[in-house]
């Protein structure tokens, strides 16, 4: 046998255990007639000491970093323990010796402060996969999935494989497409997501449905996308909203027990869409703080249900002299606890910030809430001191605090002033890795108004049902827009949702809906999305089909399995948590694809390559 105990198996209490070891050389430390070798493999380090006699069989066949190497031996009481890892009591009296395999100077260290760049690591990341810090996210991922399942199967659930080759129906995000060489000319495509196929397995009689399954999206990437990613796909039959937020919380709750420790005893919160929007400018809020926003002045034609809010607000809809905040469509604040002691050059630099391409914002108001109770402000010519007090009051501001305000066009401004709200918090130490706040974000709208094309959109997909008491909205009108400037009259407007998202740390987690399941409404949502009766039975006739067939009501959730992984490991990236992901461009530089096909490929699939 290669070995018979792993390198973090060891303790004091095996003293005098004759044992093999087998793994990879960390370290070789030279001490006179003596050599101390650190052998590690996927468990841990263990220190093997190499007598003078055997130092001279060393000096035969030197080792280096990364040697593949077989050690029998006694364990020993080390001299000098080593603290810092659990098998630093002990050391191994190496007897004899054997190098399974040499190994070529490693291009970058394999230790967690590792020398080696992004762009090295992912070409060698079969290199990169020895170092501790990767090995523990990819432990992490497992311990997610192991956790997942247990919950999934004791609650019922059944996991049930789906197509990856399948039909392409691009809605939202481009697909991949794949050729099909049996018939020529036709292309399936790779899953967005198994959304029609649990539908069906709703409509098969298989009430619990679930997958931790691959999807696929050619879309640009950024640190919490790749092309393909992993969710935990779930599916529930003869349940309504509230069934399946619950059972989802005992998710969440069992997943933070059993791979962290935690004991996520605290309510999670709930939060309208609306009021997520309103109060923290964007639909996946950070509440590990508070610093809400505070609307200044609130738009006309945004937050119909807020409009009362322009009686008592900073300065409504009246004018304030100031033509910034007069000629802005909407004005926002925050207050940032204990920032008045920022310096101008703090506050030009935060100026600077905001007037980045990818903000967009002209500039930045600030008012200093002295602890004195005094307000200084980059405007007072244009407000005076009783003035400046009240937009204090109205943002909740106190002594200490700095005011933030933003004018603008109602959308770029409520998510230049949210990323506003997330830098200061990240700055003065408000979003702590260690910490975790969940909510529930509800009552989305169901459509959006597609501006360039004059017709709705659905924003979450189209198998969304509406909430129960609006599919009578939804039925009896008719979703042609008349007047596109009067777009937020149509009845489609006002029409809620019967979805919901789970939030974690201001990161999406999770979302889902309770879908449609009657082949009347599901027509009528397609036919709002601007498919005829042609496109709908081309693009979904399988669905609609399988709908006069008995569908029961159901709905579900799709967990962002590597994000979830990311943020409880405490990272930005979920690349950090794929044992092999692409970069940026969506490549894969170790093994150099995408790339090229033979001819003799393209000829078999018929296909002809056009580059223009």
């Amino acid at each position: 046998m290669y070995r018979s105990h792993t390198c973090g198996q060891l303790r004091l209490a095996d003293t005098g255990t004759s044992v093999t070891l087998a793994g990879w050389v960390q370290t070789v430390r030279k001490f006179g007639s003596i050599t101390f070798i650190d052998l590690r493999d996927r468990y841990g380090i263990t220190q093997l000491l190499f007598n003078e006699e055997l130092n001279g069989k060393l000096d035969e066949q030197p080792l280096g970093r990364e040697f593949v190497l077989q050690a029998k031996g006694v364990v020993n009481e080390r001299s000098k323990k080593n603290a810092n890892i659990p098998t630093g009591e002990i050391e191994i009296l190496v007897s004899d010796f054997a190098i399974l395999n040499k190994s070529a100077v490693p291009p970058f260290t394999i230790q967690d402060d590792t020398d080696g760049g992004d762009d090295l690591r992912m070409k060698y990341r079969y290199l990169d996969l020895r170092r501790n810090a990767v090995k523990r996210n990819l432990e992490l991922r497992y311990a997610v999935n192991r956790a997942a399942r247990n919950y999934l199967h004791e609650n019922g659930f059944m996991d049930i494989e789906t197509p990856f080759l399948i039909k392409s129906t691009p809605e939202g995000a481009r697909d991949f497409v794949v050729p099909s060489r049996m018939n020529a000319g036709q292309f399936y495509a790779l899953p967005q997501s198994p959304q029609t196929f649990k539908q069906l397995l709703m409509v098969s009689g298989y009430d619990r449905y679930y997958q931790i399954v691959k999807c696929f999206r050619d879309e640009d990437l950024r640190a919490d996308r790749q092309p393909e990613f992993t969710q935990i796909d779930c599916e529930m039959a003869f349940v309504e909203q509230e069934d399946i937020l619950n059972m989802f919380e005992g998710l969440v709750r069992s997943i933070f027990k059993e791979v962290k420790g935690i004991d996520y005893s605290d309510t999670i919160h709930r939060m309208t869409w609306e009021d997520a929007m309103y109060t923290y400018g964007n639909d996946k809020p950070d509440i590990r703080f508070d610093m809400k926003i505070a609307n200044l002045k609130v738009p006309i034609t945004v937050f119909v249900s807020r409009q009362e809010e322009l009686k008592s607000s900073a300065f409504g809809s009246g004018e304030t002299g100031f033509a910034v905040f007069d000629n802005a469509e909407t004005v926002l604040a925050i207050a940032v606890p204990g920032a008045s002691e920022y310096t101008r050059k703090q506050i030009d630099e935060l100026t600077e910030w905001v007037k980045r391409p990818q903000i967009g914002m002209q500039g930045l108001v600030n008012i200093r809430y002295n602890a004195d109770g005094t307000l200084k402000s980059s405007v007072d010519k244009f407000f005076n001191a009783d003035q400046l007090k009240g937009i204090a009051n109205y943002t909740n501001a106190q002594p200490g605090d700095l005011i933030l305000i933003l004018a603008g066009r109602e959308e770029k401004t409520r998510k230049a002033t949210s990323d506003l709200r997330l830098l200061m918090g990240t700055r003065l130490g408000f979003r702590k890795d260690n910490e975790f706040r969940l909510l529930w974000v509800l009552d989305f709208p169901l459509f959006e108004y597609a501006e360039e094309d004059n017709r709705w959109v659905a924003r979450h997909h189209p198998f969304t049902s509406p909430k129960p008491d609006q599919i009578a909205t939804m039925i009896n009108n008719n979703p042609v827009i008349e007047n596109a400037a009067d777009y937020l009259n149509h009845p489609y407007a006002t029409i809620k949702a019967n979805a919901y998202d789970m939030v974690l740390n201001g990161n999406e987690i999770g979302g889902g809906s309770i879908r449609i399941y009657q082949r009347e409404l599901q027509e009528k949502m397609f036919a709002a999305l601007g498919m005829d009766a042609e496109e709908q039975q081309h693009k979904f006739g399988f669905l609609l089909g399988a709908f006069e067939y008995g569908a029961p009501p159901h709905g579900g959730i799709a967990f962002g399995f590597d994000r979830l992984c990311s943020i409880l490991g405490g990272s930005e990236s979920i690349r950090d948590f794929i044992a092999f992901p692409k970069n940026n461009s969506g490549r894969d530089v170790m093994l150099d694809a995408p790339s090229a096909i033979d001819a003799k490929q393209f000829d078999e699939l018929q296909i002809k390559l056009d580059l223009k």
